[in-house]
């Protein structure tokens, strides 16, 4: 897995003190590296873009309910991808845009791309995305949850309210895995 550093210096948060996190306070993103294709953090500016394209970045997932994505002004522009969501116990994430997202996330993966996705602080609601991601990918809802905590140790997947939607996922994810091979 490649380091991810910002180009501009910045000084590293010693609370933190973690390599997989690497806060940006040039860009204003804290990020971190879950896997080779997937990046979980806050909510980039436009400004952010350009550091996101050079990690490779080709699809930004927003989980937030209402601060939408900025465009992105770039010949090559990132997809951008806002699954309005709201953090709490009350309302739950949808598990189609859950779905959804995984779909495009899978199919950025598959052409080459790496995903970003982030909420507010990148502790819930860009956790379930990401787990999701994982679980398409293979992984146990534990195994994504155990991988996201490890690589970002501000996550908390094991919210109630979002460990619980992670499990329907992973079971939402095995129908719809059998509808599709049933169509082909």
């Amino acid at each position: 897995m490649q380091e991810v550093y910002c180009k501009k210096p910045w000084s590293f948060n010693q609370t933190l003190n973690h390599p997989a996190i690497r806060p940006c306070y040039h860009c204003g993103m804290d990020f971190s590296q879950i896997t080779n294709d997937l990046f979980i953090g806050t909510h980039p500016d436009a400004a952010d873009y350009d550091r996101l394209r050079d990690l490779g970045v080709r699809l930004v997932i927003n989980m937030r309910f209402a601060r939408g994505p900025y465009p992105d002004p770039h010949p090559e522009a990132i997809q951008l991808l806002w699954l309005r969501s709201i953090d709490s116990p009350f309302i739950a994430i949808s598990l189609q845009k859950l779905v959804e997202g995984t779909h495009r996330a899978l199919e950025t993966i598959r052409n080459g791309g790496k995903v970003y996705t982030h909420c507010v602080k990148g502790r819930h609601r860009s956790v379930a995305m990401g787990a999701a991601i994982l679980i398409a990918q293979g992984h146990t809802p534990e195994a994504a949850m155990q991988l996201i905590k490890k690589q970002r140790p501000i996550s908390d997947p094991d919210m109630f309210y979002i460990r619980s939607r992670i499990f329907q996922f992973a079971r939402r994810w095995q129908v719809v895995n059998k509808e599709l091979s049933g169509k082909a």
